[in-house]
């Protein structure tokens, strides 16, 4: 007798990883939308599946635990998570070391602007919307702001002083006007039994709750968000050059160019590729994690760190731009890397979708589309005024430009969504070198959203 659990199996993280990839590279070829359709089928999937997961607890039975750990989860681990983001970013950042080098010389300043200027635009905007939105969650909006920009480093920084500004929030409950104590008392309870006549001042249980509620709701507006600034990005990487009448024959021929005329300029040392160099590649990895694991104090601003992105990037650009360590060699084939890109890239959009497809679909039917439209609000203005000043102010050609703001937006998926769109490699050097920049302007207008008054 065979016995076969098929619920079980189509709830299996590795099932709906392999179907979510199967189905997304099938829709990719269909709609000429390559590895990003396992965002869309992520999207679909995790969403069925978390229904799935809530009808099989509310009618209980032996698999509840299974169900409630699924849920607990977000329905793939993010242990899988990071590590494609980590293969997807090391393979990135090793194919465009051999570039750096003469991109940072070539244009300069002019990514520290296009980084700072992108991100400040997102933060304005999630500023205009949470100051005009007097009865919205000044926490989830600001959740969307990072979710929208899709930083995780961002949501982090978010988390940090969401938990000191609500701190100072239920301290000087007090002292506080009665419509903030009415709104604080909402978030404590929202069946409306505290109100600014029984309840005086708040327990320390009150106030655990409400710092718990607030640290909650910037990850419920991040997770609405993230989705939404995953999709702009790749409609953004493949429709602007049709919107605004870009020639890509011509931009790769604007770019080869600048590039042909700085190598005459570089005296840098030609380094033989090999095929692929594990060792060297899963070192860059280890290291990278490491790196993104330092915190910097910054005074009044907290602590400060690359994240896993953040210190995988950097340090697969400098290992590949000096090439060789020992007996390590960081330049290898680009086909093999791409291989191994794309790989990682087509998992990494899958597990998003699977991750936040019920939050961003139900989001979308409920009470949360005012916060898809913050999100969409803030990823559109953000790309649209990088594009005007990075294209029309600093004449920055659309293959590193694409790039650069994807780093300024500090949008892993969306590199993936230009180098597939454009055919090449050479966005992500614009990338790398826009998103230290962003990130920190990034961490930065998130600490001031909280300290603003909203």
């Amino acid at each position: 007798m065979i016995a076969f659990d098929w619920i079980k199996w189509i709830s299996n993280p590795f099932i709906l990883m392999f179907i979510t990839v199967i189905t997304g590279l099938c829709l990719g070829r269909l709609l000429k939308i390559g590895t990003s359709g396992a965002l869309f089928t992520g999207l679909a999937i995790g969403w069925g599946v978390v229904k799935l997961a809530n009808h099989k607890i509310s009618i209980g039975g032996a698999s509840v635990n299974f169900y409630e750990n699924m849920l607990k989860i977000r329905v793939v681990d993010k242990k899988f998570f990071l590590l494609f983001l980590i293969l997807f970013v090391c393979s990135v950042g090793l194919l465009a070391a051999d570039k750096i080098a003469i991109i940072l010389k070539t244009y300069g300043a002019k990514f520290l602007v296009l980084g700072a200027v992108i991100v400040f635009t997102g933060a304005a905007t999630t500023y205009a919307f949470a100051y005009f939105s007097k009865d919205s969650n000044p926490y989830e909006i600001t959740g969307v702001y990072t979710g929208a920009l899709t930083s995780s480093p961002g949501l982090a920084a978010a988390i940090e002083t969401a938990h000191e500004h609500a701190e100072g929030e239920v301290d000087g409950f007090k002292n506080t006007s009665d419509i903030k104590k009415a709104k604080i008392l909402k978030e404590i309870d929202s069946t409306g039994k505290l109100t600014i006549k029984n309840t005086t001042a708040l327990t320390p249980e009150q106030k655990e709750t409400y710092i718990s509620k607030s640290e909650a709701a910037v990850g419920v507006g991040h997770a609405i968000g993230y989705p939404v600034g995953v999709m702009i990005v790749i409609f953004a990487m493949n429709f602007i050059p049709k919107i605004f009448g870009l020639d890509l024959n011509e931009e790769q021929l604007v770019f080869k160019k600048e590039m042909e005329e700085a190598e005459k300029k570089s005296s840098a040392k030609k380094i033989k590729p090999v095929t692929f160099d594990l060792l060297a590649f899963i070192f860059t990895c280890a290291i990278g994690y490491t790196v993104g694991m330092v915190k910097i104090y910054l005074g009044p601003l907290g602590y400060f760190s690359l994240g896993s992105t953040g210190g995988v990037l950097v340090t697969s650009i400098i290992f590949g731009h000096f090439g060789k360590l020992c007996y390590m060699n960081f330049r290898m084939d680009k086909k093999i890397l791409g291989i191994i890109r794309d790989m990682a890239l087509t998992f990494f959009l899958g597990i998003v979708g699977l991750r936040y497809g019920f939050a961003a679909i139900d989001s979308i039917l409920g009470t949360g589309l005012y916060l898809c439209i913050i999100s969409l609000a803030v990823g559109v203005f953000s790309m649209l005024v990088g594009f005007i000043l990075g294209k029309y102010v600093f004449k920055i050609n659309w293959i590193m430009l694409s790039g650069a703001i994807c780093g300024g937006m500090t949008s892993t998926p969306g590199l993936g969504v230009a180098v597939d769109a454009i055919g090449s490699d050479d966005p992500a050097a614009g990338y790398a070198a826009t998103y230290p920049f962003a990130l920190f302007g990034m961490v930065l207008f998130t600490i001031i959203l909280h300290k603003l008054p909203m």
